[in-house]
């Protein structure tokens, strides 16, 4: 399990994930010392994840223009470390408003 997890780390770019790891950290510091600020973080998270995406697709259509013809196979697996940081950036907005859910005044 933590192999598979180190994987995926690695896989979608250790710069990204690691601020995207960064910004959890920092979602569950804010839940802690500053609740108002839980929301924005979590939707910090999922803008960053989506243009670490970005940046990933612009290297994917690089490579295919840099070397012509490639495989579908090659093509899939840029795709599936593409999606990664998306994924993870989609997974702490979720955490982030769950928290805020759960932090808001009861009726």
């Amino acid at each position: 399990m933590i192999t598979q997890l180190s994987d995926f780390f690695i896989s979608g770019n250790m710069i990204h994930m690691s601020i995207l790891t960064l910004l959890l950290a920092f979602v569950f510091l804010a839940a802690w010392k500053a609740p108002a600020w839980v929301w924005r973080i979590g939707l910090l998270a999922l803008v960053s994840g989506f243009l670490f995406g970005l940046l990933g697709y612009y290297q994917i259509c690089d490579y295919m223009h840099s070397h012509g013809d490639v495989s579908p196979a090659v093509l899939m697996g840029g795709y599936r470390c593409t999606m990664i940081p998306v994924v993870y950036g989609f997974i702490i907005f979720i955490v982030s408003l769950i928290i805020k859910i759960f932090q808001s005044p009861r009726i």
